[in-house]
């Protein structure tokens, strides 16, 4: 999630040296790519039941925010305007809390939607349940 945001914020940079007055839409595609990729990928996890699910986005969201800080001033020092260190200090407060935030919210999101979802079940001939694995629910393999 890290390399997605700072990626995503370089890139605006970027399309802001070349284009200053108009970035709404720009802003907005790469808002919601962020968004949409926090809450598609943790939607996926509490679907597929992950152990500690929620304590693992917690920790991404915290790791997120300074990395993707980081990130950003490296992509736009070699990619956009050659930024200085001057700069870190504002992507690893500011920036950092957004980022971390824009990973938090929609991943909390994500998850109770996923949780929410039920896995499709398909019934066996002799009337019993079978998930979409293929094995009988709630008998033990025999080996």
């Amino acid at each position: 999630m890290a390399l997605l945001h700072g990626t995503a914020v370089t890139v605006l940079a970027k399309y802001e040296v070349f284009n200053p007055t108009d970035k709404t839409l720009a802003t907005s595609l790469a808002l919601a790519v962020l968004v949409g990729a926090a809450a598609g990928w943790s939607a996926v996890d509490a679907w597929r039941g992950a152990p500690e699910r929620g304590r693992n986005w917690f920790i991404a969201a915290l790791i997120a925010g300074p990395v993707s800080g980081v990130l950003y001033v490296l992509g736009r020092a070699v990619f956009v305007d050659q930024t200085g260190v001057s700069e870190l200090g504002g992507a690893l407060t500011g920036g950092a809390a957004f980022s971390a935030l824009l990973v938090l919210i929609p991943a909390g999101l994500g998850l109770f939607v996923g949780g929410r979802v039920t896995r499709t079940v398909a019934r066996t001939g002799d009337g019993e349940d079978q998930p979409a694995s293929g094995k009988p629910a709630g008998k033990p393999s025999q080996a």
